[in-house]
């Protein structure tokens, strides 16, 4: 062959069988000049070219399948299978290391039966192995039920669904929620907080409403309007029907003139992420889980907001994320020097100066160390009332009643 390429064995197959017929018709002489043909043009060793030329068929026998003998009988198959559901499905890397000692103790409780060979087998049986496994039982096993999510309403499709940036310098900015104090059992009228966390300085409000009519929602956006010493730009709430009912939608077009809307996408919570770190910081660290369902506790948590409203705002450094790069796989974020809300608003220059005279007036006569204790007192006063704050995440401080002097 004029090139150096190989020919694959179909190939030198196929040519062979072309070449068979005058092959076994011609005589001693012929059959030397077609097998050093022959070998020219395969490659292949004229003992090779004979053997193959006296075999009753060129065509290449079917390659057996070679079955890998199993290791693992249905017995450590069964037993891998119990264990698994025990732990509730978990992945094939949390399921191997505990297989041995689960098994045993489900021996002891009588829901399976575990012999020397098959205990020894699963001591040395492989994470890969309980994967495979995994991945044929997975095919049988029953999913729990689950409701489907309901159509968006009509007002939730007029509004896009984003995630907020973290690069956001203007104030105006805010992610919005609703806390909600209801206890063990949401049932009935209880307390919610309404929050609101600009992304661009950490300014955040909050106002306790009873209830989620329109009128307690309307009154609380007004009072955070009120308080607030520049507009809200924009608005970033979750998908609840308290923030997207047509009652609040007028009111957000009426009142707060230049709104834009948009909402988190459903079941992302870290659409959210800066009003849901707040959540936990400012308000269940302070108020707990428990539940809040009178008007007295609902005027004491809002005195105890107008508090924290001076105490974090004015003098609580925050952190901002100003970059974030990919160094070898990791993602490594890089943070700005702390400031307060109050200092990063006035270093925006988006203040007049009576409103800067007015938050820098206000700071200066406050003492933040006095300040803190009038809200663990004011915790307190809020604990006080019966059986409605549970003890389990309030402020450890408040609960043990150790303030220091």
């Amino acid at each position: 062959m004029v090139s150096d390429e190989k020919m694959s064995i179909s190939e030198r197959r196929k040519y062979l069988k072309l070449v068979a017929l005058r092959y076994s018709k011609a005589d001693r002489e012929e059959r030397g000049q077609l097998l050093t043909e022959m070998g020219e043009v395969t490659g292949l060793h004229r003992k090779s070219l004979v053997r193959l030329m006296n075999m009753p068929s060129l065509e290449r026998a079917p390659r057996k399948r070679r079955v890998k003998r199993r290791q693992y009988g249905a017995a450590v198959e069964d037993v891998v299978r119990v264990v698994w559901e025990s732990l509730d499905y978990v992945c094939a890397e949390r399921l191997t290391p505990a297989l041995l000692e689960t098994a045993r103790q489900l021996e002891r409780w009588e829901e399976l039966v575990l012999t020397s060979e098959v205990e020894e087998k699963l001591s040395s049986i492989s994470r890969s192995t309980v994967q495979r496994l995994l991945e044929r039982f997975q095919q049988d096993t029953p999913r729990l039920p689950r409701r489907k999510p309901e159509p968006p309403n009509r007002l939730l499709r007029e509004v896009p669904m984003e995630r907020m940036g973290w690069d956001i310098r203007t104030p105006g900015s805010f992610e919005t929620d609703l806390v909600h104090h209801c206890g063990t059992v949401a049932a009935g009228d209880y307390i919610h907080t309404l929050q609101l966390v600009d992304i661009a300085t950490g300014w955040s409000e909050r106002v306790a409403v009873l209830g989620r009519i329109q009128e307690a929602m309307v009154k609380a956006f007004r009072k955070v309007q009120a308080r607030l010493p520049f507009p809200i730009k924009h608005l970033h709430p979750d998908n609840g029907s308290e923030f997207f009912n047509d009652h609040l939608i007028r009111y957000f077009g009426q009142e707060i003139t230049g709104l834009s809307l948009s909402r988190s996408r459903p079941y992302r919570k870290n659409d959210n992420r800066f009003v849901e770190q707040k959540n936990s910081t400012l308000v269940r660290a302070y108020v707990g889980y428990g539940r809040l369902a009178s008007g007295a506790q609902c005027v004491a948590l809002n005195a105890l907001y107008d508090q924290l409203w001076v105490y974090y705002n004015l003098f609580q450094p925050v952190m901002h994320m100003v970059g974030k790069e990919v160094v070898a796989g990791k993602l490594h974020r890089k943070h700005d020097r702390s400031k307060t809300p109050f200092q990063r608003l006035m270093d925006s220059g988006i203040l007049s100066s009576t409103q800067q005279a007015r938050l820098g007036a206000l700071y200066t006569s406050t003492n933040p160390r006095e300040l803190r204790k009038t809200i663990y007192d004011a915790v307190r006063n809020l604990m006080a009332y019966p059986d409605t704050f549970t003890k389990n995440g309030a402020k450890e401080l408040a609960l043990s009643g150790n303030i220091s002097k």
